[in-house]
């Protein structure tokens, strides 16, 4: 009896170590590489060549979710400011960039400049008679819509043009401030405002309305798109990635492609 329970106690202790042994030699099932999200918050100006890009990049980085937030630059910049999430900033104007720079919220190196832009006085299509921004004081002219200057790029660079050419007092009482430059560029289209100040490249995506006249850029600050890495990031390093991609070819063909103008 003592040698059957000895027997049943050996096989079932050799059965533990052959089972224990098994799982010491055999390697653990490799875990999928989990999906990455990043989120990018984007002047207004730059979705549809932004939303173009995104296929392009996940071709080759399938795991990695492009999620975009697009608005006025300074309204981004407060979010960021006041600890929005966000991966990556891309702005339509150089001081917004230089305020994060500035309280230490960009990840060192990882600032460039993406694409460059120009200002356009635009008006429905089917308006006649407007050749120049010295037009915007006649008294037909009644609404002229331009960003907020102080939270929108393209409304402050349209400001300075304005006050370049010694208009700004007199249009001033028409002029009607929108969130953001594709705000501007509705008002156009709906015949809300008989003129507006736009990127070339909104005009550009817009049967509704007709480019009267491009400012000079000696009448404004430079029109550039810095972007960088914003240190709250949780990917940081997908980050990289990203603004690396946006600066080689494939990305610089479709900026292109929307009229921008690219370094």
């Amino acid at each position: 009896m003592k040698r059957r329970i000895f027997a049943f106690i050996s096989i079932a202790v050799a059965s533990l170590l052959l089972v224990t042994g098994l799982q010491w030699v055999t390697p653990s099932p490799v875990v999928a590489q989990s999906n990455t999200s990043l989120l990018v918050s984007a002047a207004a100006s730059l979705k549809e060549a932004l939303e173009e890009i995104k296929p392009l990049y996940q071709q080759s980085k399938p795991n990695i979710n492009i999620n975009y937030n697009f608005g006025a630059s300074g309204a981004l910049q407060q979010q960021i400011e006041q600890g929005a999430p966000a991966d990556i900033f891309i702005s339509a104007g150089k001081k917004q960039v230089d305020a994060l720079e500035q309280k230490g919220l960009l990840v060192p190196g990882t600032r460039a400049n993406l694409a460059n832009n120009r200002l356009v006085l635009i008006v429905p299509k089917n308006i006649v008679g407007i050749t120049s921004f010295y037009n915007l004081t006649d008294t037909k002219i009644k609404k002229i819509a331009i960003g907020e200057p102080r939270s929108v790029p393209a409304g402050e660079y349209g400001e300075q043009v304005l006050k370049k050419l010694g208009i700004f007092d007199k249009v001033k009482p028409k002029l009607v401030l929108a969130n953001n430059v594709r705000q501007v560029l509705a008002a156009v289209e709906s015949g809300n405002a008989d003129a507006g100040l736009v990127y070339a490249t909104d005009a550009r995506i817009s049967n509704k309305v007709k480019v009267v006249v491009t400012a000079d850029d000696k009448y404004h600050s430079p029109i550039v798109y810095p972007l960088a890495v914003l240190k709250s990031s949780k990917n940081a390093d997908a980050a990289k990635e990203f603004v690396q991609f946006l600066s080689g070819g494939q990305a610089k063909a479709v900026l292109k492609k929307y009229g921008f103008i690219v370094p």
